[in-house]
């Protein structure tokens, strides 16, 4: 097996994620190599209320507010530094794959909630990212506590 150099740990911050940390962390630890963190936020922007639309720009700003702080602390616990640290606005899997070729990364550590039948056909992001990374993806199997 080769030699990692660059992983992305692609986290959503849930309680579950910590088995995907964890196992991103060793495998760093191991390989001796880089690590990123890559979270991404879903664009909210306006939704309707019934016949008036309502501004969730607001709401958005405080998602994103939360998220760095959460990232901040994940990327200290782990020591990650900032350029190697991630908050992207999108399609999370079409994220985290740019994110991924843009950095060189060649290891992509997420998680994995083994959704079976249609939820797996509809496409989760595990499964997404599985099928269009052009590196190494591991998911972690994770479970709803």
């Amino acid at each position: 097996m080769a030699q990692y150099q660059h992983i992305l740990l692609a986290t959503d911050f849930s309680p579950e994620s910590e088995a995907v940390v964890q196992r991103a962390q060793a495998l760093q630890q191991s390989n001796e190599c880089k690590l990123s963190i890559i979270h991404v936020l879903e664009p909210i922007s306006i939704a309707y209320g019934g016949e008036f639309p309502v501004d969730l720009g607001d709401l958005h700003k405080e998602l994103e507010k939360q998220a760095e702080e959460k990232l901040s602390a994940l990327s200290e616990e782990l020591k990650v530094v900032v350029p190697q640290r991630f908050l992207e606005v999108g399609i999370t899997e079409k994220e985290i794959i740019r994110v991924a070729e843009k950095e060189s990364v060649d290891l992509i550590v997420l998680g994995s909630h083994g959704r079976h039948g249609l939820s797996l056909l509809l496409g989760s992001t595990a499964n997404a990212v599985l099928h269009h990374a052009k590196c190494d993806v591991l998911a972690v199997r994770v479970f709803n506590k």
